[in-house]
């Protein structure tokens, strides 16, 4: 009986990633630990919807990056659904916007997938206790940022075009603007970065999750 009890009181993990070996990973240390028992797993944002249903976890890891259906869009609706279900985002981007995005649709964590499992997993049963776990350069990103204008769509979507090496006139036929319009918007996007040309912009945008590649 006290075995079933012992059991029944472990933390129960879903893991969401769209890379195998990192759930290979993830899973083989939750398999380690005494108080933690890996209920599911899932490869998309869709496939996590519907396996939280199925198993209702107690903690679940997400990454933010996944096809069909990302994970912002995951943790909105799983939290509409489930607005206890604690939610913690594993990621490669440690950017401020991407943290804000995650905590914002309801995440209770935000980790780098390159934090050491023990880490990882004192995470896990922080967030099971009611805390909330960031990492501090990110708690730092978000207090140095918090002041800043924040893009708008339009301006991510034209920031976006030109990380891909889009020029004036290429973005403008990519997003049916006039060259003029697109330049007034690559003239906003400089000011509130506070970058000093096109280059250092696109790397502002990535280092902070503002866009990805």
């Amino acid at each position: 009986m006290s075995e079933l009890l012992s059991s029944d009181r472990r933390i129960r993990i879903l893991v969401v990633d769209d890379h195998p070996m990192l759930r290979e990973g993830i899973a083989a240390a939750i398999a380690r630990q005494s108080d933690m028992i890996l209920v599911g797993e899932a490869m998309n944002g869709r496939e996590a919807i519907e396996t939280f249903r199925a198993t209702r976890p107690d903690v679940t890891l997400m990454d933010l990056q996944m096809p069909d259906v990302d994970g912002v869009e995951a943790i909105t609706a799983i939290r509409a659904e489930y607005p206890s279900a604690r939610i913690i985002v594993l990621t490669t981007y440690k950017g401020d916007v991407q943290a804000l995005r995650a905590l914002k649709a309801g995440a209770r964590g935000f980790l780098l997938k390159s934090a050491v499992r023990k880490q990882m997993m004192e995470a896990i049963r922080s967030v099971h206790a009611g805390r909330t776990v960031i990492l501090p350069e990110v708690a730092q990103q978000i207090a140095e940022h918090a002041a800043a204008d924040a893009l708008s769509e339009r301006e991510v979507e034209v920031l976006q075009c030109v990380a891909l090496g889009a020029a004036n006139k290429q973005v403008a036929h990519q997003l049916g603007l006039s060259e003029e319009t697109v330049k007034v918007h690559m003239k906003h996007i400089l000011e509130k970065l506070h970058a000093s040309d096109r280059t250092h912009a696109v790397t502002i945008g990535l280092g902070r999750g503002i866009i990805q590649l």
